[in-house]
């Protein structure tokens, strides 16, 4: 802080014989640091689960039956949001036709039955996409006023040398504190990018979420139907408008049978 022009070597400097202010840098470096991380870690996840779901769903509707799809989470497992949704479905059919075929009372019907268990389902999922994604916020909106901050703190301390040293022109004022607004740039750069990708992540898992919804639908329309497999494939169930899959429903009587769920 000593040169009398703005320069990158006199900020460092001024740095590191300022615990505030090597305080405050070091904060937002952190929240630098934790910020891409998230970024980073959730962009992957998303991509990565997106390519899984896509392969799961095209395999759903193209299988032979319900046995080959509970073959299918039995070999590879429930990995993406589609498959393990799937999972809760036939686990719920599961539970509720055991529990019919005992005779005991039904709290619920079949279709609420399995309603509720992918209303879970999705609210896991969703509540796994959006983790992180509120550090991310914070982020953004915490870095700007942390780096302001450390500019006024900076400024007041550039102020005080300056009278100490009893010279209050403009080429002993500039210097200093041009070094102590670079705290307020450094807020801004951690800030920018968190906002970007934070809408980002949230209009992406949005729009996931909302296909995921769209299966659900079509998961639960088909284990209400209950049809022997051979009447009719998944691939053309799938294929049908919600008027033709709502009369199917309604035609055909539920019977499913489900040998074994993961």
């Amino acid at each position: 802080m000593k040169g009398n022009t703005f320069d990158f070597a006199n900020f460092f400097n001024y740095v590191q014989h300022n615990p505030i202010a090597l305080g405050i840098l070091a904060i937002l470096a952190f929240m630098s640091f934790l910020s891409w991380y998230l970024i980073l870690s959730k962009s992957v996840q998303l991509a990565v689960l997106s390519w899984r779901a896509k392969r799961f769903k095209r395999f759903f509707w193209q299988a032979a039956d319900l046995q080959a799809v509970i073959a299918e989470l039995q070999r590879r497992g429930a990995r993406d949001p589609f498959s393990r949704l799937t999972q809760r479905g036939l686990t719920a059919a599961l539970s509720h036709d055991q529990v019919t075929a005992k005779g005991l009372a039904n709290v619920c019907s079949h279709s609420e039955f399995v309603t509720r268990s992918l209303r879970h389902g999705i609210d896991d999922e969703r509540e796994q996409l959006n983790t992180g994604l509120t550090i991310l916020a914070s982020i953004g909106s915490i870095a700007p006023f942390i780096g302001l901050l450390g500019t006024v703190i900076g400024i007041y301390s550039a102020l005080m040398n300056i009278s100490a040293q009893g010279q209050a022109s403009l080429d002993t004022v500039s210097g200093p504190v041009g070094e102590a607004l670079i705290m307020t740039a450094i807020g801004l750069a951690v800030a920018i990018p968190a906002v970007l990708f934070y809408n980002t992540l949230v209009r992406s898992n949005r729009h996931f979420l909302h296909r995921l919804e769209t299966f659900a639908n079509d998961l639960h329309a088909y284990l209400n139907m209950g049809i022997h497999i051979e009447a009719q494939s998944l691939s053309q169930f799938a294929q049908q408008s919600p008027e033709e899959k709502t009369a199917a429903v309604s035609k055909i009587p539920r019977h499913t049978e489900i040998k074994e769920v993961v």
